[in-house]
């Protein structure tokens, strides 16, 4: 998951940084564009009292949205298969809301099914994880955070993809809390009950957060996910277009349980493995907010995964959990495939695990969860 094919808009930029952007992770062994987003007052009050659920947490339904040809360019056809899949395969177990430009709706109705709303609103790109609003729970139901998307650090062209979360929140008449800080929601991951695991390369840093230090952005983040506790990794800086998100690397399956993606041990030493046994090494021995020692559950990658481009997203963790099932990337490395799925069946029991094939997603550098966007249910 390190060359993006989405290079048409941003190839000038590309240039700049001397290589390739992915989705999630890109070599260009530069800094990132400088950046960040406003600290503008709330239009709510500060988010006290709101509390980001886990992801199993039950969903009213899911946001996507649609993939633009401005940014695929070749790629479009394969990518909006891809899209279209997971919107079909979500909504068998929940509503989805699928955004797309207004010329785009009818293809995207035609490709989706009836099953899907489709939505006439403006976007840039697919990665709603990033650009839509965290959806919080709290005493007067739901609101949404803004976390003032600016295209991870201004890597990429963000003016409609900016405005998606306020969009979304004004459709649904939902309270807007204006973040403090600039982030996206793969950046982070929560166990709903008051611990949020972050990788410092994609929050700690100048391209959205210029001048802020890592205490800081940990206040901000505590009161606006309702966290106690933050256990941050290291990850990756400036070697992707999102500095490396932990949903790349590491989720809670559960409280105290932690999974994380486990490289092949055959693969050769570089900034990724280095990244992963960091993180390992900070997770057995870190205590959530219970206090409690975590459960470390390693999800192997694939290595049969035939001819791929070097930014290809080629990890399990970046499942989605839906309403009684996970839907889980299918490789083709049939071996690791089926223990992928094995593992994640036993981390969620009761729930069935969907695998789909989402190969031009991945050479796009991101995976299902990055497209997705839960919208929790109150209570």
């Amino acid at each position: 998951m390190r060359i993006s094919r989405r290079r048409t808009l941003h190839a000038a930029v590309a240039a700049a940084l001397g290589g390739g952007l992915s989705a999630c992770r890109t070599p260009d062994g530069s800094e990132p564009a400088p950046g960040g987003g406003s600290t503008a007052p709330s239009d709510a009050p500060p988010a006290g009292g709101w509390r980001l659920p886990d992801e199993a947490h039950p969903h009213r339904s899911t946001y996507m949205a649609w993939p633009t040809r401005k940014i695929w360019g070749p790629d479009i056809a394969g990518v909006r298969d891809d899209i279209a899949r997971i919107a079909r395969t979500i909504a068998e177990f929940e509503p989805v809301v699928l955004l797309a430009n207004g010329p785009d709706v009818k293809v995207a109705r035609q490709a989706c099914g009836s099953g899907v709303e489709v939505v006439p609103t403006p976007v840039d790109d697919l990665w709603m994880r990033d650009s839509g609003p965290l959806f919080v729970l709290g005493p007067d139901g739901i609101a949404g955070v803004d976390l003032n998307f600016n295209g991870w650090g201004n890597k990429q062209d963000h003016g409609r993809d900016s405005q998606v979360a306020r969009r979304i929140l004004d459709d649904a008449h939902l309270t807007r809390v204006k973040a403090p800080i600039t982030g996206e929601g793969g950046a982070l991951e929560v166990d709903g009950r008051g611990t949020l695991l972050a990788t410092e390369s994609s929050l700690v840093n100048d391209a959205r957060n210029p001048g802020r230090s890592r205490d800081d952005i940990e206040r901000a983040l505590k009161n606006l996910v309702g966290a106690t506790t933050v256990i941050w990794v290291k990850g990756v800086k400036g070697k992707d277009i999102t500095d490396y998100h932990i949903d790349a690397l590491a989720r809670f399956s559960e409280p105290g349980v932690v999974v994380i993606s486990a490289p092949d041990e055959d693969a050769p030493r570089d900034v990724w493995t280095e990244a992963y046994d960091q993180a390992r090494e900070v997770l057995d021995r870190a205590v959530d907010a219970r206090g409690k020692r975590l459960d470390v559950v390693e999800l192997p990658e694939p290595v049969h995964i035939g001819r791929r481009g070097d930014g290809f997203l080629a990890c399990y963790v970046n499942y989605y959990v839906v309403n009684g099932a996970v839907v889980m990337p299918r490789f083709g490395d049939k071996k690791a495939d089926s223990n992928a799925a094995s593992i994640v069946r036993e981390l969620y029991p009761g729930r069935d695990v969907v695998q789909l094939p989402v190969d031009t997603l991945g050479e796009g550098g991101g995976g299902i969860h990055c497209s997705t966007q839960q919208l929790p249910k109150v209570g």
